[in-house]
């Protein structure tokens, strides 16, 4: 598996033996806008995968030949629980004991309801076990699982999600932008106290002016020129 694909691209590895349950499953699938690869048994469906194992022991631990990778990623394989040879269980367990396929997610299909079937499946590491006919409602659940599963790899190759690191760019330029308001706010702070303070000078000139007017010898002064010299 090579070429990385967007949301919209997810591919699924849809396995059953029945031709009718898989063009159904496929119709579904590219319905939703995902890659769609169909094959009829689950020893093709390992193939298709790149995994090579003992095939007399079908539970050994499987190994990957880097040269048979696929150009496109699987991102999810659903697949029939009843098949010959390989059933679906078998095929859930050797993708979950290969340390190279383990992380795929895996949705089982069946067409009988038995509860001790579902929960084996479960147990084992199947994300969701849908009932045959498969709905376009059971396909909408499909989408969370790859999600998780690219968000997870994300982090494994960058050190990081790619949403996170769209949200500390976010935080970086929110920062930026408040640094710049509080400067701001600073500048126009500082421009209101010397105002103010040029005002409290201006009032304490005009206050001191006044006083010293009122101080002045002219004003002091008493006046006679209305006053009559008396003589004796």
């Amino acid at each position: 598996m090579g070429m990385a694909v967007t949301d919209d691209q997810f591919h699924v590895l849809a396995v059953d033996d029945s031709v009718i349950d898989r063009k159904l499953i496929e119709r579904l699938l590219k319905t939703s806008s995902f890659q769609v690869t169909t094959v009829d048994s689950g020893s093709k469906a390992l193939e298709f995968l790149g995994w090579h194992g003992n095939e007399i022991n079908m539970f050994s631990e499987a190994s990957i030949s880097p040269n048979n990778y696929q150009e496109v990623e699987v991102n999810l394989v659903i697949t029939d629980y009843c098949m010959p040879g390989m059933t679906g269980y078998d095929l859930l367990k050797k993708i979950k004991e290969s340390a190279f396929l383990r992380d795929i997610p895996v949705v089982i299909m069946s067409s009988e309801n038995v509860p001790s079937r579902i929960t084996r499946c479960l147990e084992e590491g199947a994300e969701e076990f849908f009932l045959k006919p498969m709905k376009l409602s059971d396909v909408n659940k499909l989408r969370p699982h790859m999600m998780r599963t690219k968000l997870k790899n994300d982090i494994i190759e960058n050190g990081k999600p790619e949403n996170e690191e769209k949200q500390e760019n976010e935080k970086i330029i929110t920062t930026g932008e408040a640094d710049s308001e509080v400067q701001q706010f600073q500048t126009a702070q500082s421009l209101q106290q010397q105002t103010s303070q040029n005002n409290n000078n201006n009032n304490d000139n005009n206050k001191r002016k006044s006083m010293e007017e009122g101080l002045s010898p002219d004003r002091t002064r008493p006046r006679y020129s209305d006053l009559t010299v008396m003589s004796n």
